[in-house]
C-alpha cells in the first residue's frame, strides 16, 4: 500500500497549537481524572466504524450499531481474494529473499491520544498508558493462558499527546480529530481515549490506503486499566480492537455458517458472548465457543487467548497491507 505524507493546514496547526499538550512526559491542568460514577450499563464491546459518516448529524455513536463496519458475505470473501491476490504477487516479487508472510517479531510504533474535555474529565495518567501498552504486550505475547499463541506482534510506545476539547472527547467530529491528531505511517497504530458510548471502535489493515489518516483504535477512557468500567477496565479492549486493527473478524463473525472468522482453530459460535459463560456451545459440532479468545465479547477477566491461526491471519494482513 501507498503511504500519504502527513500534511497539516493553516488552520490545524493553530487548533493542534491551541489544544495538544504533546509528549511522552506530559502532564498540565486537567491530568488527573476525576472520580466519576461506572455508567449504570457498561457500553458495547465495540461500534461499526461506518458510523463515522453520521458523526456529524448524531453527534454520538450510538449503542445499539453493528461491532466494526459491516460486511455482507460477499464483500468479506471479495477482501479475502483481493489479501490472496496481494500476498501472491509480493511473495512472487520477493522469490529468493524470502516468504513476505514470514513471522518475525514485528515491532509496532504506538501513538497514544488522551482527549479531554476543557473542565479535564477524561484525563489517563502516563502511569495507566504505561500499563495499557503492558496489557498489550503481554496478551500478544500468550501470557495469560497456557493455550494462548505467542503471537508475532509487539508493541513500543513512541509518543503520547493531550488534546482539550469536549466535542473531540464526547465522540463528535471524529474524523476531524484523527486527521489532524494521527501521527505515524501504516504499521503505527494510534490510539485515541475518549468518552464513547461504546467501548471501543477499529479500522481494518484494508482500510488503510483509501482513509491513512483515519487508520487506528479508539476507546473509551474508563477501559484504560485502572479505570471505572467495571468488568471492562484490565485494558483489554484495546486489544480486542486492534485484534481488528491486524485484521481479525470476531470469533462469532458469520455465526455457525463457514467460513466464520476465516480462522480454523476458532470453534465456529453463533453469538457473541457476555460475561464468561462457561460451556456455551452455540454450534454443536465445531466445538464449544471461544468465549476466552480476545476477538468475542467477553469480560476483560475472561479473555486470555489468541490463537495460532488468529496470529497466522493477522501476518497475512500485516504482509498484505502494512509491511
Amino acid at each position: 500500500m501507498l503511504w500519504r505524507s502527513r500534511r497539516v493546514s493553516r488552520r490545524a496547526v493553530a487548533v493542534l497549537s491551541a489544544l495538544a499538550f504533546v509528549g511522552v512526559g506530559g502532564s498540565g491542568p486537567g491530568y488527573a481524572p476525576a472520580a466519576e460514577p461506572a455508567p449504570a450499563r457498561p457500553p458495547d464491546r465495540c461500534a461499526d466504524e461506518s458510523a463515522d459518516a453520521a458523526d456529524a448529524a448524531r453527534g454520538r455513536i450510538g449503542r445499539d450499531v453493528h461491532d466494526t463496519r459491516h460486511y455482507t458475505t460477499a464483500e468479506r470473501a471479495a477482501i479475502e481474494r483481493r489479501t490472496d491476490r496481494i500476498l501472491a504477487r509480493k511473495n512472487a516479487a520477493a522469490g529468493s529473499q524470502g516468504d513476505v508472510q514470514a513471522t518475525e517479531i514485528r515491532r509496532i510504533p504506538v501513538y497514544f491520544h488522551v482527549i479531554r474535555s476543557k473542565s479535564g474529565k477524561g484525563g489517563v495518567s502516563n502511569k495507566r498508558i504505561d500499563r495499557q501498552i503492558k496489557v498489550l504486550n503481554r496478551t500478544y505475547a500468550g501470557r495469560e493462558s497456557d493455550a494462548a499463541a505467542n503471537t508475532s506482534f509487539r508493541f513500543d510506545l513512541k509518543d503520547r499527546t493531550r488534546y482539550r476539547n469536549t466535542r473531540w472527547f464526547n465522540g463528535n467530529r471524529s474524523l476531524k480529530m484523527r486527521r489532524i491528531t494521527r501521527q505515524g505511517g501504516r504499521r503505527a497504530l494510534n490510539i485515541w481515549t475518549l468518552n464513547l458510548d461504546v467501548l471501543g471502535i477499529a479500522t481494518f489493515p484494508w482500510q488503510q490506503a483509501d482513509r491513512p489518516k483515519l487508520d487506528g483504535i479508539r476507546v473509551h477512557f474508563r477501559s484504560v486499566p485502572g479505570g471505572s468500567l467495571t468488568h471492562y477496565n484490565r485494558g483489554k479492549t484495546a486489544t480486542h480492537e486492534s485484534g481488528h486493527w491486524l485484521g481479525l473478524w470476531h470469533t462469532f463473525q458469520g455465526g455457525c455458517a463457514a467460513p466464520g472468522d476465516h480462522v480454523g482453530d476458532t470453534p465456529a459460535e453463533a453469538t457473541p458472548s457476555q460475561g464468561c459463560p462457561e460451556g456455551k456451545d452455540t454450534c454443536g459440532s465445531s466445538g464449544k465457543d471461544p468465549i476466552h479468545n480476545y476477538m468475542d465479547y467477553s469480560y476483560d477477566t475472561c479473555y486470555n487467548q489468541f490463537t495460532s491461526g488468529q496470529n497466522s491471519r493477522m501476518n497475512n494482513m500485516w504482509a498484505a497491507y502494512r509491511a
